[in-house]
């Protein structure tokens, strides 16, 4: 058998029982195992992964295989199976991790901050640019993540920080005011650019431009400026995770959030920490663990209850309202879907400035996100037709102001998928394949993971459930030809 990571040993060679538990119980074929592990290299990037079902095999009779393949297997039962399933849990050994790669809990200081983004960043880039991102990278959940992310709240230290050498101020080259101002507005753009094309096409622009941000910070500057840096760190760092989050890159998506907290807490931006925290709990859902996700947003909104503004606070208490349903609590949901719907009220009113990172959340998304946490609490019932009928209306609206969004395509065509999910669950497969074929022209033109397995998952729901039915089998047909199961590098 192929060196592919073993020694050789006999401890070796004994079949993995863990790796064959979770395997049986997935419920994949070898070669099924075999091809979504290839598809998820080609995300990463690993273009030199070619996995068959001998391979499988062998792993399955106690080869260790080489990273990325560990964290890979990771991620695909960790989704299958609704929770964290880490390399260990597979009996792989997890490759040695570097400080900035590995864990969530990071020291809250602002050099080492600026070291570990710094670090993070060139990493990502670098190994990317090869077409391989070695290292592997565990998610973190329960009190591993929730423990540390509470020391976002503890005020950092009173001792003063040290003000740079008066001489090293006055040499040319200092950072203007205008060039700030450009930093800002070119992380406006890239926030745009997200809303629209999705997380792939410009990811790394992104990290690149955050990598040069803590170059920045590495550079003697006033306190003031140094603070604004910071703020334009964090958001970076938010972003940068959003779109790893959005094309598949779980794990990534997270260290950046953690980093981006730190950032935060560095600019003394409580209501941004929120936001990154909020982002946290939207992945925690995702990944089917949404008692962490409450967690992360009671914390978002402990730490901002006194800044944050009605937006930003509508904003949170619509993600609590995601994890009470995930979590099937019905009466603790629609309270939090009402102070949401209650706060947003409020914002139309607010007539301060707000930052950028907040305006996504129109009207659209607000409609949006409470016909998910509806569509949520009936599936977690069982397929509750009385859920289903709270959801229709609200995604009905949601929908037509989306439509009407030019911006947040990626908004739109998920909100089309969830439509045809409420369709699917009022048992309406021909109107569900309707919405999933608008979202299926979207999907084509956004490079966003998160539209392309939604879509694909809602159009397995229907053919499990409808298969007969003709418009199902035609929109199955329409997604192998234009939507194949191939994934370019991000």
């Amino acid at each position: 058998m192929g060196g592919n990571g073993g020694s050789g040993t006999n401890a070796e060679k004994r079949p993995n029982e863990m790796l064959t538990s979770w395997f049986v119980r997935s419920g994949w074929s070898k070669g099924e195992l075999a091809r979504q592990v290839n598809r998820r290299a080609r995300q990463l990037g690993a273009l030199h992964i070619s996995t068959d079902t001998s391979r499988v095999r062998r792993w399955l009779d106690g080869e260790n295989p080489r990273e990325p393949i560990p964290r890979i297997l990771s991620e695909l039962f960790s989704e299958r199976f609704g929770c964290v399933v880490a390399v260990e849990d597979l009996g792989l050994r997890a490759a040695h991790r570097t400080p900035a790669s590995s864990g969530v809990d990071l020291p809250w200081t602002g050099p080492q901050t600026v070291a570990l983004i710094s670090e993070f960043s060139r990493s990502d880039l670098m190994l990317a640019r090869r077409g391989f991102l070695g290292t592997s990278l565990a998610l973190s959940a329960g009190p591993a993540l929730i423990e540390p992310m509470q020391r976002w709240l503890v005020p950092s230290p009173t001792t003063p920080r040290e003000e740079p050498d008066p001489a090293a101020l006055r040499r040319p080259a200092r950072l203007s005011k205008p060039e700030l101002d450009l930093l800002e507005s070119t992380t406006v753009m890239f926030r745009q650019w997200d809303a629209q094309c999705g997380g792939g096409l410009r990811r790394k622009a992104v990290v690149g431009q955050l990598h040069e941000v803590t170059d920045l910070l590495q550079e003697p500057q006033p306190e003031a400026t140094s603070r604004r840096l910071f703020k334009v760190a964090g958001e970076l760092a938010e972003l940068a995770g959003w779109m790893s989050y959005d094309v598949g890159l779980q794990p990534t998506a997270q260290k950046y959030f953690v980093l981006a907290l730190h950032a935060a807490k560095e600019a003394g931006e409580k209501p941004l920490g929120s936001y990154i925290l909020s982002s946290m709990s939207r992945q925690m859902i995702h990944l089917g663990r949404p008692d962490d996700a409450l967690e992360l947003i009671h914390l978002a909104q402990y730490g901002s209850r006194d800044c944050a503004s009605p937006r930003t606070q509508a904003m949170l208490y619509a993600m609590e309202a995601r994890a009470y349903a995930s979590m099937g609590q019905p009466g603790k949901c629609k309270r939090a879907v009402r102070m949401a719907e209650d706060t947003f009220a409020d914002a139309e009113e607010f007539d301060e400035p707000e930052p950028d990172w907040i305006r996504f959340f129109s009207e659209a998304e607000l409609n949006g996100e409470n016909a998910h946490s509806y569509r949520d609490l009936a599936y977690v019932a069982g397929r509750s037709p009385t859920y289903a009928s709270l959801a229709e209306p609200v995604m009905d609206r949601a929908v037509e102001l989306f439509e009407a969004d030019a911006e947040h395509q990626r908004s739109y065509a998920l909100n089309l998928i969830g439509k045809a999910t409420v369709h699917l669950l009022q048992r309406e497969p021909e109107q569900s394949t309707v919405l999933a074929g608008q979202a299926l022209d979207i999907a084509k033109k956004v490079r966003s993971e998160r539209v392309s397995t939604r879509l694909r998952k809602t159009v397995d729901t229907a053919v499990r459930d409808f298969g007969d039915v003709s418009e199902v089998v035609q929109l199955t047909e329409r997604l192998a030809i234009e939507m194949p199961e191939t994934a370019e590098a991000v």
